[in-house]
């Protein structure tokens, strides 16, 4: 399974429809939770997504509408008895910040949850699922954002395996092995399977346009984005470290992106197809405008 349970879509307030910040990525088996805002926990049990989903808490900086759900959601995991070892990313300025919030109340501690530390642009995490990297943003408190790169593959074809006689167990001695020997000669995995690109995912939040924007976002299938403010409002989203709707469409026509989702919207509009209309004009690829509760898949690859 990868998708992104959409929990919360809000900017620094919230209203009757869009709770504070929150995006679960479930990628195979793995839960990436982005930025738990306030109310985090109650929108997961809305959607439906167990505290036993997270395996990572991926914050990217600590303004109240990014990271006041983290207690919570903390003291929930232990309270569900999940044993971990939960991930916890965050900017390493803002480490006072995480302790606060690490330990806001008194509670029986049972998950064990590893603090890393963020210090700079790079991977900050390698698994079986791929890399986790961190590119810094320009806001007025130091941010990061994410991207998840799963590795290049190979993909079977069973005609090529059928044409060469080879099955069963000697596929996954094959794909061991990078090649098979058959009574007519040795096959390699190049002559039986295809290049199978690896899936990428980008989560921007809280910027002005900067470099570490489109680093981001180049070439991802999915990628998340802020959109707070409207063209209208482009100076006020410059002066608060914010990028308007028409900049995040702009980043993505530019980076390739194949699905975009647009969230993190202030306050004071209340329709969302103005956002739908101004990123048509300039990013002609699928355009999703985020609502709290919603699941948006990844693309089908490549």
């Amino acid at each position: 399974m990868r998708e992104l349970v959409v929990l919360g879509t809000a900017s620094q307030v919230p209203g009757r429809t869009r709770n504070h910040n929150g995006y679960l990525l479930r990628w195979d088996g793995e839960g990436f939770l982005f930025d738990p805002g306030e109310g985090t926990q109650r929108q997961m049990l809305l959607a439906g997504v167990p505290a036993s989903a997270i395996t990572h808490l991926c914050v990217t900086h600590f303004h109240g509408d990014h990271c006041l759900g983290l207690p919570g959601v903390v003291q929930r995991l232990s309270l569900d008895g999940v044993a971990g070892p939960v991930r916890a990313l965050y900017p390493a300025s803002g480490q006072e910040y995480y302790d606060r919030l690490r330990h806001a109340s008194v509670f029986h501690e049972v998950t064990t949850i590893l603090p890393a530390p963020v210090t700079g642009d790079g991977p900050v995490r390698e698994g079986p699922f791929g890399t986790l990297v961190a590119r810094r943003l320009s806001h007025p408190v130091e941010s990061f954002g994410y991207r998840l790169v799963e590795p290049d593959g190979r993909r079977m074809r069973p005609d090529l395996l059928a044409r060469f006689g080879i099955g069963g167990p000697d596929v996954g001695r094959l794909q061991r092995d990078g090649s098979f020997a058959t009574g007519d000669g040795t096959v390699t995995l190049d002559e039986v399977s295809e290049a199978r690109p690896g899936q990428r995912f980008a989560f921007v939040m809280d910027t002005r346009l900067c470099d570490g924007v489109y680093a981001l976002a180049e070439g991802v299938d999915l990628l998340v984005i802020e959109s707070t403010f409207l063209s209208a409002e482009a100076a006020l989203a410059e002066r608060y470290g914010h990028l308007t709707v028409a900049q995040a469409a702009r980043v993505a026509a530019e980076s390739g992106v194949r699905r975009l989702v647009l969230t993190h919207f202030s306050q004071r509009y209340d329709d969302p197809a103005r956002f739908h209309d101004e990123a048509a004009e300039i990013f002609d690829g699928e355009i999703v405008v985020a609502a709290d509760l919603t699941r948006v898949g990844m693309p089908p690859r490549r």
